[in-house]
């Protein structure tokens, strides 16, 4: 019998986070992909790693073939080929493990902006540093979603992916959401939509409202480096539709998984969140929307 994605994983794992940093990435991270499935599991987790240079969904085959909840994504940066449909099609072709899920596709995060992370990082090579340097943009210069988006947008339809905003500002965050509610039939993940490119606010996230494929990713990298105040992550854990609860770590300067996940416990006991609540933005609504076929409720 052909493994059911949602019913397998959700009788296996307390957990699912959707992004999370390994090596081999742009960056040096604290764990290889090997490491960070053995530490997921351990605390009886899944993961979705991300990496910078572009796909990861073979390494993720290669986990599961080793019996580790590790899923892959794929990001649209130039080192990766750019938003091309070609990239996303080979990173379909090496997604193979039985009851794969949808794989995520960001749109860029090299991208043209003003703002200057807080995070202290190391490149891993000089080809990495290269590529950190050739930002890619959504929107042509009136402003307009780019052509090779909108067709990202309509293949999304009909293949097992989901969209992810990549780093973008909030306009153009605004006329994707836009664009993808138009076609019909795609999901959608806000990428850390709290984070100073984007800018959400739980209010403004809140008033985006409710619909079955639009996510809103909340992780916690955003609330460590003090880019969101805690009352506003709370906001969104406990008023915001369909949110999926990460980590966006891997740095070896930022809190580990463990302690992630004991800071999660506290800021979820302050924000009042019912248990009902924590497994839906914990497990529930990240296996939700990675699921192939529509999800019990």
């Amino acid at each position: 019998m052909t493994r059911q994605f949602f019913a397998y994983w959700a009788s296996r794992l307390q957990f699912l986070d959707v992004h999370y940093h390994a090596r081999p990435d742009s960056y040096h991270r604290r764990y290889s992909a090997f490491e960070a499935g053995q530490q997921y599991a351990r605390y009886q987790g899944g993961v979705v790693l991300k990496n910078h240079l572009g796909s990861v969904s073979a390494l993720a085959a290669a986990m599961q073939e080793m019996s580790l909840p590790v899923f892959g994504s794929v990001v649209l940066n130039a080192a990766g080929g750019g938003v091309n449909l070609n990239t996303v099609r080979q990173a379909l072709s090496q997604y193979q493990f039985e009851g794969a899920p949808r794989l995520l596709v960001h749109l860029p995060t090299v991208v043209s902006t003003t703002h200057k992370s807080a995070l202290s990082r190391t490149f891993s090579n000089e080809y990495a540093r290269y590529f950190a340097g050739q930002p890619l943009s959504v929107t042509d210069e009136d402003g307009k979603l780019r052509s090779d988006v909108e067709a990202l947008i309509h293949f999304a339809r009909h293949h097992d992916i989901v969209l992810s905003s990549g780093h973008t500002s909030k306009d153009q965050t605004l006329r994707l959401i836009e664009a993808v509610e138009r076609v019909d039939g795609v999901r959608l993940m806000l990428n850390q939509p709290a984070n100073p490119i984007t800018g959400f606010s739980a209010a403004e996230l809140r008033a985006l409202g409710e619909y079955d494929w639009l996510y809103v990713e909340q992780c916690a990298l955003t609330l460590y480096l003090g880019y969101q105040t805690p009352q506003d992550m709370y906001d969104v854990l406990t008023q915001v539709n369909n949110v999926v609860y990460s980590s966006d770590l891997g740095q070896p300067a930022q809190p580990d998984i463990g302690e992630w996940l004991e800071d999660s416990r506290r800021w979820f006991q302050a924000s009042g969140l019912s248990a009902e609540r924590i497994d839906a933005v914990t497990r529930l609504n990240p296996l939700r929307m990675l699921d192939p076929e529509p999800s019990p409720d």
